[in-house]
């Protein structure tokens, strides 16, 4: 029997890793608002098909939404369920991890064809982190205004709460990990009003 409070919390994190509303994934998947709310706080068991919507949604096998981890302490990610996603410009990245609801942990292989720019990445919130690895290929590695090249075997590692940036100027392909640890953005804290003030 699939827990509710996992299964919601593996739909949320889900959700929240790939930038999207509970409007803008109810609208992908098909499902109301209400609905999608009540299963990411485990109060409402969905049918297998509302499962399977908010997997299309998502873009994440249902299996991925399902599966329990193995005695609650290993979740194995098969290479076939591995999200490869083909981005504009040529270049292709597979997220290699499995999905843990809480942990923020995330590494992707990527691959950019010759000349390719993968562009620039807006700045993580503050104690992210990324290590990267090359494992084939040069790779020009940017980090706010600084410039790094790597080679085959080279690592780097930067805290990712500056603007970073990808780009292969070599002229065969370069592969390359990406290590990373993304906290998410904190609320914005509201100020309470200081009746002395007036």
């Amino acid at each position: 029997m699939v827990d509710l409070v996992v299964l919601g919390e593996r739909v949320q994190a889900l959700r929240r890793d790939r930038a999207l509303t509970l409007q803008r994934l109810a609208e992908a998947a098909g499902v109301s608002v209400s609905m999608l709310s009540s299963v990411e706080r485990g109060r409402k068991a969905p049918t297998i098909v509302v499962l399977a919507r908010i997997a299309d949604g998502l873009g994440v096998p249902l299996a991925d939404l399902v599966a329990e981890p193995d005695g609650g302490r290993v979740l194995v990610r098969r290479a076939a369920d591995q999200e490869t996603v083909d981005e504009p410009g040529g270049w292709r990245r597979t997220i290699l991890t499995p999905v843990v609801p809480g942990v923020n942990f995330e590494w992707v292989r990527t691959t950019l064809p010759a000349g390719c720019d993968a562009g620039r990445f807006p700045a993580y919130a503050p104690g992210s982190h990324e290590y990267v690895v090359v494992e084939s290929g040069s790779l020009r590695l940017t980090i706010a205004e600084r410039t790094v090249e790597l080679n085959e075997g080279d690592s780097a590692y930067f805290a990712a709460d500056a603007a970073h940036a990808y780009a292969n100027e070599g002229s065969g392909p370069c592969t390359y990990h990406v290590a990373a640890l993304i906290m998410r953005p904190r609320a914005a804290r509201v100020p309470v009003p200081d009746p002395s003030r007036g």
